[in-house]
């Protein structure tokens, strides 16, 4: 079904492995398509409450493949048939993801880090606002969110000058939730993915909903979405299990539902 990418889900997590180890799982217009499928079906599929983006080999993603790209190249065509599409799902996706960063993140590589909603990265990986230095500006979504997790003045600098992000310096910074080191990559990354999708899916998409539109409405408007969005997750049976857990006292068993 896939070319690019390794699918599996397991204990509730989809894996999506971006598998073109010998390219540094650089973006192709395929790499793209195939991203955005596997989202589209993790959204929508019953046994999945949690999805991880993680890179097969020495890369979590190191942005477009090089190799393709012309002089007569319309780079704008490109982030909209190509890039836009993929990012948009990911934006819409109400499910939790996660950026397994098990190496370099550069360019649009960076791009599909930022635009998960956590991101766990190998105490060797690092971060590369690579565009800067191929005379273009950072793209896929990345100005979007990375003012919105470290500020305008930050993101600006981090834009400009293209340095290479540590993964001390990323967690410093606010990029990362968390460093794992070597040992521990895939058992704590693991561990971080099936805790999130024990938890009570559908109120986890309504608070990612609930933050989107924080950005977008003003107080009183925030509040009727607010308060929509709680009776949403007041008929969910994770609520009702959540409360009658809490008057047995003892842990809750949530269904994503």
């Amino acid at each position: 079904m896939f070319e690019t990418i390794r699918y599996e889900v397991k204990n509730g997590v989809a894996w999506v492995t971006l598998h073109r180890p010998e390219k540094l799982n650089a973006f192709t217009e395929q790499l793209n398509r195939e991203i955005q499928k596997a989202i589209k079906e993790s959204s929508k599929a019953g046994d999945v409450r949690c999805i991880v983006l993680t890179g097969q080999g020495r890369a979590f993603c190191s942005g477009e493949d090089l190799s393709g790209v012309s002089e007569e190249m319309d780079h704008g065509e490109v982030l909209r048939k190509r890039y836009g599409p993929m990012m948009q799902e990911i934006s819409r996706c109400e499910k939790p993801i996660i950026a397994g960063i098990n190496g370099v993140a550069a360019g649009a590589g960076l791009s599909l880090a930022l635009a998960c909603d956590f991101r766990l990265i190998h105490e060797k990986a690092s971060l590369v606002q690579a565009f800067i230095h191929v005379g273009l500006i950072p793209d896929s979504g990345n100005l979007y969110y990375l003012p919105r997790l470290i500020g305008h003045a930050k993101a600006l600098e981090l834009a400009v000058m293209g340095d290479k992000i540590s993964a001390e310096e990323a967690k410093s910074l606010g990029l990362v939730t968390k460093v794992i080191d070597s040992e521990k990559w895939q058992e704590d990354l693991t561990a971080f993915a099936e805790m999130l999708a024990a938890k009570p899916t559908k109120a986890i998409g309504l608070i990612k909903r609930s933050l989107r539109a924080s950005w977008v409405y003003d107080f009183d408007e925030y509040m009727a979405k607010e308060a929509e969005g709680q009776r949403i997750a007041g008929k969910t049976h994770d609520h009702h299990e959540g409360v009658h857990a809490f008057i047995d006292k003892r842990k809750p068993s949530f269904q994503g539902k």
